[in-house]
């Protein structure tokens, strides 16, 4: 059944609404007169890290009391608590630590609850460290996919740009400083040298973009060590690259049929087999083992 929601019709007696408020990114006079407006008037603000908020709140004389603590640890008893609040017809402002809420972070959650609940969801929009790397990188932005953060876990991060290699549209990444080289070094070895821009520091005083391709930016961080949270931008596959690799010589084979033709064909031994098949796939030769595995066992 289709739920539409209209966002500003009152109804008496009527439950609040859950307003997701976007926050600066480093420079406060990214705050929209509508932004502080809905801060003001809200019953209660929730935030992730509410020691960041109250300094926000604090710069545009908004009072601290109504913060609410919402975060990735206590969202299972927050959320409910929140949502009973704005059934009671109190009106909720979500925000995060910076930028726009509900992306790579748990008030995704919380929207989830709220629309379960029959609650209106309501953007108040604003800064957003992607977008805003994006438009300034140079690359294609007619289309694009935003990635976040890429998982930790070596073997689920490989899985994960193996993916993505046949990808057309540009990329969006989130990136932290201390992981920077070794999440560039995984990207050229699943893509190749491919262009990206290293978007640091947005909106603040030390503000910088290094364009150029994954291998010049390695070689460039040797010398200027990452600093700041980094948006990196990466082209897209180019439509000739997805081409050659959709008509492979192998394309039609399962990966058993695969690895069998280097070891019938080429004489190969087992593992070596794996390897040749991962290379021409782009994937890890633990991948190729994993998905074997399965099919022996079915």
């Amino acid at each position: 059944m289709i739920a539409i929601q209209k966002s500003f019709e009152d109804k008496p007696g009527s439950r609040g609404k859950l307003y997701l408020v976007a926050t600066p990114i480093g420079n406060l006079e990214d705050m929209t007169y509508r932004a502080v407006r809905v801060l003001q008037e809200a019953d209660i603000i929730a935030a992730e890290d509410t020691r960041q908020t109250r300094k926000l709140l604090t710069h545009f004389e908004i009072s601290p009391g109504k913060l609410f603590s919402y975060h990735e640890h206590n969202k299972a008893a927050s959320g409910p608590e929140l949502i009973r609040f704005i059934i009671e017809g109190k009106n909720l402002a979500l925000v995060s630590d910076a930028g726009l809420p509900a992306i790579s972070d748990p008030g995704s959650d919380l929207v989830k609850l709220a629309i379960e609940a029959d609650i209106p969801v309501i953007p108040v929009p604003g800064a957003n460290a992607a977008l805003s790397a994006l438009i300034v990188s140079g690359l294609s932005t007619e289309r694009f996919q935003f990635v976040g953060f890429l998982p930790r876990d070596n073997k689920e991060r490989d899985a994960l740009l193996a993916s993505l290699k046949q990808e057309e549209n540009t990329l969006l990444l989130y990136e932290s400083p201390h992981r920077l080289i070794k999440t560039l070094e995984a990207l050229f070895k699943a893509w190749g040298d491919r262009n990206i821009v290293l978007a640091r520091e947005l909106t603040k005083r030390y503000e910088e973009m290094a364009r150029g391709s994954l291998s010049e930016c390695l070689a460039w961080l040797e010398e200027h060590p990452p600093l700041g949270e980094y948006c990196l931008v990466v082209a897209g596959a180019r439509p000739e690259e997805v081409k050659e690799m959709k008509d492979a010589w192998w394309q039609p084979l399962s990966v058993e049929e695969h690895v069998r033709h280097y070891e019938m064909q080429e004489g190969c031994a087992r593992k070596e087999a794996m390897k040749k098949a991962a290379a021409d796939r782009g994937v890890s030769k633990r991948e190729i083992y994993k998905i074997i595995a399965v099919d022996d066992k079915e």
